[in-house]
């Protein structure tokens, strides 16, 4: 008796200890010393703790009291309050939590892909810009990257920290160069709410009841609503190993000891695959691996091409690569997936007769390989081209356990349920988005997905039509010779369609990209033209926050005349000689031409070729890098890319 006594007596000790636990109350994370709460609006503060457990929430000397519901579940409207702070927050249940070093500004959710995840640190300036960043009243908070099958309640980590010098670095370029023009144009506390994924989709982004509507996505909500995630790990991996010949490999067996062992000139790879370069080896049915792949090709040389200096042109490789030749490294360039790889090899590595190329590739995400155009995979002999693009030996060396997860991309609305439904319903006075690149293959279906977004999270913050801007993606990629179509101008298009909602505004870069670079290092001034439009959106200043928008055209006399709207005190060409660049015209052929422009009265743009006698349709910017637009009001923002005509597109 006495055993089944102690027995029972500490069971209902355990119980009792679990239950005292489990009555903590508790916050979501988004909410920490220091962090900023919105001005002006009721403020949202909510949690959890037991059944029918008191809370009292005291703040600025107001106090609230509630219950907690039969689910545990509790929340409390704090009145509206004035810019201000510091305050303290204290959240009273059975216990008891203090918030302190708080302040009441406004805050911006800031969110997108990796131009928005872009860091300070890798930035323009970086050391300066790091050194200077003491502004107490700018705190920022970031979201850790998490996909959930269905909308989480929380967070696994974050904390709000005040912007220095220690806590910018990592920090969101964007994000921050746009609070911080806010800051010190407004001098009130600024709370950045930093929440975005590289290479992700605007749908990802998206919640349930609106991809429930979609058409080209429901079916897939279904499927992942409907999915047990460890078989569907447990498939992965076994599709996994298929493609790799049975083996999961999770080191890099073509190096041991640090050294390069598959690079050896003699080495046998008579059981390797064969790829295609160049080729995303996803394209090849190496779907969803990253990792680390090698490939060799035996190239044969006389005696006489074995008697100078050669220069291998491999192409572009994603995203990192180590080459050799013989054994040898000759050359090695890491994280510029755009990049020609052009190395040069001394003679004295060379042999007549049978000699090895081979590239060692470390892919980090999305597609993995050595990838461009054919015509630039070519050893350099003298004034003699060898061609080296076609079949490889190829064999991957490490696969990367995302290979058998659920990534961001993988189904709509993962995102949404493990980086944006976490936050909700925390007051925010609008959201800042950078993205869009991901989407450009879709852009016509992106005239539908973004707009829909936004309206999303208008709904689901439950805040009206808050303030959203956006960044219009900046040039990028080689400039085309002759006019063409291009998926990038076509999202850009979609981007300025869907100004036509209400509080939006667009921040346009078209002229601060980098043609080998995705991620421009100017991010200064994408976050100092996305102020300017929350300065006019958000807060009403009558200021210029905008470059030039096509505003009607009018064709006669084979030429064509555009009217602008947002010229502010004029328009301007951006060139000492006074040539305004990027125009092109279409007859009902619907060829474009370069075209002759110049800047006429009433804010507006003649444009004409002798190559076109009855022009139809005129463009501007209209490619996927434009290069060199110059066409700018005298506030220095640039005109925004546009079309004419709605002729059927390459994306549709």
């Amino acid at each position: 008796m006495k055993t089944l006594l102690h027995i029972t007596l500490t069971s209902l000790l355990l119980v009792f200890l679990s239950h005292t636990v489990k009555a903590d109350v508790k916050l979501p994370r988004i909410f920490s010393s220091n962090m900023v709460l919105q001005q002006g609006i009721e403020i949202p503060v909510w949690g959890w703790a037991d059944k029918g457990e008191q809370i009292i929430v005291i703040f600025n000397k107001k106090t609230i009291r509630t219950k907690a519901n039969t689910e545990g579940k509790w929340k409390v409207n704090l009145p509206a309050q004035e810019y201000g702070g510091p305050h303290t927050m204290t959240v009273k249940g059975k216990n008891t939590i203090v918030f302190d070093n708080v302040l009441i500004g406004d805050v911006w959710v800031c969110s997108g892909q990796s131009n928005m995840e872009w860091s300070v640190d890798r930035s323009k300036n970086a050391e300066e810009e790091i050194a200077s960043a003491n502004y107490p009243k700018i705190r920022l908070f970031t979201v850790p990257k998490t996909v959930a099958q269905f909308p989480k309640d929380d967070i696994s980590s974050g904390e709000w920290v005040e912007c220095s010098p220690e806590t910018i670095g990592g920090f969101s370029a964007v994000g921050y160069f746009f609070g911080k023009k806010l800051q010190t144009e407004l001098e009130v506390p600024i709370g950045l709410l930093h929440t975005s994924w590289g290479g992700t989709v605007a749908e990802t982004w998206t919640s349930a009841e609106t991809i429930s509507d979609d058409p080209d996505f429901k079916e897939m909500l279904v499927k992942l609503q409907q999915m047990n995630l460890e078989n569907y790990k447990e498939q992965k991996l076994e599709e996994v190993k298929k493609i790799l010949g049975g083996e999961f490999p999770t080191e890099d067996k073509g190096m041991e000891n640090g050294k390069p062992v598959w690079s050896a000139l003699d080495f046998n790879d008579s059981n390797w695959k064969t790829i295609k370069t160049p080729t995303y080896w996803e394209a090849q049915g190496y779907m969803d691996i990253d990792g680390i792949g090698w490939y060799r090709k035996e190239i044969q040389l006389t005696e006489d091409q074995s008697q100078s200096n050669l220069t291998l042109h491999l192409g572009k490789v994603d995203d990192s690569d180590i080459t050799f030749l013989n054994g040898i490294e000759i050359g090695k360039t890491e994280n510029k997936y755009n990049e020609e790889r052009i190395y040069t090899i001394d003679k004295k590595y060379i042999q007549p007769g049978k000699n090895m190329i081979v590239v060692r590739v470390d892919d980090t995400g999305g597609n993995g390989g050595i990838w461009g155009d054919p015509k630039d995979q070519f050893i350099a002999i003298g004034n003699e081209k060898m061609d080296i693009s076609g079949d490889w030996k190829f064999k991957i060396s490490k696969a990367s356990v995302s290979a058998v997860n659920i990534g961001p991309n993988s189904y709509p609305t993962l995102l949404f349920n493990g980086m944006i439904n976490p936050l909700l319903p925390y007051a925010i006075k609008g959201a800042i988005w950078y993205q869009g690149e991901s989407n450009a293959s879709r852009a016509k279906q992106y005239q539908r997905v973004f707009p829909n977004l936004i309206e999303d999270w208008r709904t689901q913050w439950n805040q009206g039509d808050f303030p959203f801007l956006f960044v219009s993606l900046a040039n990028y990629m080689q400039p085309v010779e002759i006019p063409a179509e291009s998926e990038w101008a076509e999202l850009r298009e979609a981007q300025t369609k869907t100004l036509s909602l209400p509080n939006t505004g667009m921040a346009v870069t078209i002229d601060i990209g980098e043609a080998n670079n995705i991620h421009p290092k100017n991010k200064q001034d994408v976050g100092k033209r996305l102020a300017l439009s929350a300065l006019k959106v958000a807060y009403g200043k009558e200021i210029v926050f905008s470059g030039p928008m096509v505003k009607s055209v009018e064709f006669s006399k084979g030429k064509s005349t555009i009217v602008f709207s947002e010229t502010g005190s004029g328009l301007k060409v951006k060139d000492k000689y006074g040539y305004l660049k990027g125009f092109t015209i279409a007859g009902s052929d619907k060829k474009f031409h370069w075209a002759k422009a110049e800047l006429a009265s009433n804010n507006s743009v003649v444009v004409y070729t002798e190559e076109v006698e009855n022009p139809v349709a005129v463009r501007y910017g209209w490619a996927n890098n434009p290069d060199d637009l110059n066409l700018y009001n005298k506030e220095g923002l640039p005109a925004n890319p546009f079309r004419t005509d709605d002729w059927t597109g390459i994306t549709k």
